[in-house]
């Protein structure tokens, strides 16, 4: 599949601000054999007065903009076109969840792609006994780390509710799990803490889906902003597979890849300081548009 993504992010200030730097992550990234980025661009107004390119330790594209000058607003603009390719229907190679300590143990790297970074707590998601309590009741004995995750992924599609109302970007894993309620953030980060819970390396990742669906197909959750689902290690011989707990499914050609990290303050679109005080409002919009 190949894509057309625009997306704007736009700031506006209560009180004007003097100067102020923030890491964007917006640009999908190119992953051998998930997807390339044929073409991308991001543009800023007002122009910073510096700006550096860069690829974080999880090999996410990062740009760096630094303003001097007092600013109102800001509005962050991404264009893109990106070409997705379908994976690979396999054979479940993963192990009994028994099985995984030993297959981790054995894997002598600590890269961006190692899952000793995705095992443990991480800085926004702590561990949380309620949710390990409710992992527990769902990975049956003698199942596979692979059908553990899809297990998972299905009973927190069903128990919560997508509510854009219920939470905000610094709701907690535990909080969201007490509403069940909350957005793909939410769903994504209750998933995380459940597998890791279980010893299961789970990462998250952010991206952007399909706006309009197929014919015949409904339109997915989460499609109208960026969008989170979830990674999870299946051992030494069934690697990293992701799932979309908001709408059950596997990502797919309809999931495009912005970045990897251990939860959503690696890969926040936008993040940093700024010198003011007062309100500030902030609107999103998307558009992935396939091309002909």
């Amino acid at each position: 599949m190949l894509y057309d993504i625009n997306l704007k992010i736009t700031y506006g200030y209560e009180v004007p601000v003097a100067g102020g730097r923030h890491l964007v992550r917006v640009l999908p990234a190119s992953i051998p054999g998930r997807q390339r980025l044929v073409v991308g661009s991001i543009s800023c107004q007002p122009t910073p007065g510096e700006r550096v390119e860069s690829v974080d330790f999880f090999a996410n594209p990062t740009t760096s903009i630094l303003f001097r000058s007092v600013h109102d607003s800001l509005a962050i603009r991404m264009q893109a076109r990106v070409q997705v390719e379908a994976q690979a229907l396999t054979a479940d190679l993963s192990p009994p969840l028994a099985g995984l300590p030993a297959q981790l143990a054995a894997y002598w790297s600590v890269d961006a792609e190692a899952p000793h970074h995705f095992v443990g707590p991480s800085p926004l998601l702590p561990d949380a006994p309620e949710i390990a309590a409710y992992a527990r009741t769902i990975a049956g004995e003698g199942m596979t780390v692979r059908q553990i995750g899809a297990a998972i992924c299905e009973r927190v599609h069903r128990d919560f509710v997508y509510d854009a109302e219920a939470t905000t970007v610094n709701t907690t894993a535990a909080e969201a799990f007490k509403l069940k309620r909350g957005v793909c953030q939410d769903f994504t980060h209750v998933m995380i803490v459940a597998l890791r819970s279980l010893g299961i390396p789970a990462g998250y990742v952010s991206g952007f889906l399909r706006t309009l669906p197929p014919p015949g197909k409904e339109r997915l959750e989460g499609a109208d902003a960026m969008h989170a689902w979830v990674r999870f290690w299946c051992g030494t011989a069934g690697g990293w597979m992701e799932l979309d707990p908001t709408n059950n499914i596997p990502a797919g050609t309809d999931h495009i890849v912005v970045g990897h990290g251990r939860d959503y303050g690696d890969v926040a679109p936008v993040i940093g300081v700024l010198k003011s005080y007062g309100s500030q409002t902030t609107e999103q919009a998307v558009d992935v548009i396939p091309v002909d």
